[in-house]
């Protein structure tokens, strides 16, 4: 069964994941694709942070809970069945670090003739952001 799955800023069809209800089951390649987590003798790492891999997120056919990793991490999920998609939020406590942090987020928009302008690209300069929109 096919499964797309949205983690982070990366959106990835798994072919071969199983969704089992609260489970979401992936080869440790698949994973690694969707997460950035890559399976190695540590447990889950990604940059130099390593994750001891817990038994119920091992399954018997060496596949890897996402699901299951993902509480453990403190990240919200939620499914859509009827799609086959998954999505995972940020841990609560990396948003709250954020909000408590004062720094907006970087986001990249395009100006009037379609050059597009990032906020990182005013780093340390007063930016006055006016949005219009209507309903």
């Amino acid at each position: 069964m096919s499964v797309t799955v949205l983690y982070g800023e990366r959106a990835t069809d798994a072919a071969n994941a199983r969704s089992e209800g609260e489970h979401l089951w992936l080869a440790p390649s698949d994973f690694a694709a969707a997460t950035g987590w890559k399976l190695e003798s540590e447990g889950l790492c990604r940059g130099d942070a390593c994750v001891r891999v817990e038994s119920a997120w091992r399954g018997a056919d060496g596949a890897l809970d996402l699901a299951a990793f993902a509480r453990h991490m403190g990240q919200p999920a939620i499914r859509d069945e009827a799609s086959g998609a998954w999505a995972f939020g940020e841990s609560v406590s990396t948003r709250r670090e954020q909000m408590f942090s004062l720094a907006a987020p970087d986001f990249t928009l395009p100006d009037l003739d379609g050059k597009l302008h990032s906020l990182s690209d005013y780093r340390g300069k007063k930016v006055f952001i006016h949005s219009w929109g209507s309903y």
